[in-house]
């Protein structure tokens, strides 16, 4: 099944709330709504769309100025933001791209003018992250600092562990002033990679690759020593201590090769864990395996770290 690209439509008015919700929901994507501007900063604190429509004149914080803070955020910079307005005057339709949008539509709104424009824009923006998104599926997980500490660039994945260790940081630099100084001095060649702690008592290590600019210094992520899930899948599944840890590294997409080298075991070892793995869980092969262990992991998580209403999108009906 493919997956739904994820729209998050910005609008004071219920009517046209209603309207782009059940065109583009008929269109094919998931829709997320919020009637003002503080509502729809909130929400994607929480979920990041893969695109906005934002109404340009709202009361109290306009949409241009909803667009330049969520621009001021660098881990946001390839959210594209499509500005919808009644006002066809020219300095406003500067002002919305300057602020940050890549588009903008005039109400009343055509549909197929909308679905183009937006599907362009998805476009674009799955091409520009591509890369990124590929280095997250291969367990690169990457992010880019200026000589400064503050961030730059993010994969997908590293900028969600790095919210996960830092919820209550800066989201437009997202690490604290004491990780900066740890990274500086591993980028200057001193220091030992730094381990931060993330939700959950998991354990996310930055560890310096290199400089790949000027002004621009590359890290590694990995998330390191999550005995709570070790033990999870060993009790929940009734697995020994090495299969757990065989199947929680499996349902981090790490192929055989790469577990045998973190586990420090022959490959031949891994295929004969994997193989008393499927028969204890009653499954055919490792992809079976791996959904039924991250199924395991998050109902922990959303019972021992999240509220459930956390990470559910708000009903149609009701603002974000």
């Amino acid at each position: 099944m493919l997956r739904r690209d994820t729209l998050l439509v910005v609008d004071d008015s219920p009517e046209t709330l209603g309207f782009l919700t059940d065109m583009l929901d008929q269109a094919g994507f998931t829709v997320l709504i919020a009637t003002d501007a503080g509502a729809a900063l909130d929400l994607v604190d929480r979920i990041t769309p893969d695109l906005v429509l934002l109404d340009a004149v709202m009361p109290g914080m306009d949409g241009f100025e909803v667009c330049r803070r969520l621009k001021r955020d660098k881990l946001m910079g390839h959210l594209p933001v499509i500005f919808m307005t009644g006002l066809g005057e020219t300095e406003r339709v500067v002002e919305g791209l300057a602020a940050g949008g890549v588009d903008y539509v005039i109400k009343p709104i055509v549909v197929d003018e909308l679905l183009a424009r937006i599907r362009v824009h998805l476009g674009n923006a799955r091409a520009a992250n591509g890369s990124r998104a590929a280095m997250d599926a291969s367990g690169r997980y990457l992010m880019a600092t200026d000589r400064s500490g503050l961030l730059r660039w993010c994969t997908p994945k590293a900028r969600e562990l790095i919210l996960q260790a830092y919820p209550g940081g800066d989201r437009t630099d997202a690490l604290p002033a004491s990780l900066i100084e740890e990274l500086l001095r591993l980028a200057g060649g001193h220091g030992q990679p730094v381990a931060a702690m993330s939700r959950g008592d998991r354990k996310l290590e930055f560890t310096y690759l290199s400089a790949t600019g000027p002004d621009e210094l590359l890290f590694c992520l990995a998330e390191t020593d999550r005995s709570d899930e070790h033990d999870t899948l060993q009790q929940m599944l009734n697995l020994t201590v090495r299969e757990a840890e065989v199947l929680l590294w499996i349902s981090r997409g790490k192929a055989n090769r790469d577990v045998a080298q973190i586990l420090d075991i022959s490959p031949r070892t891994i295929n004969k864990h994997l193989e008393r793995i499927f028969e204890k869980l009653g499954v055919e092969n490792r992809a079976a395996a791996a959904v039924l262990a991250v199924r395991t992991l998050n109902a922990l998580r959303n019972t021992r770290i999240l509220p459930a209403a956390a990470t559910r999108a708000p009903p149609r009906s009701a603002a974000a």
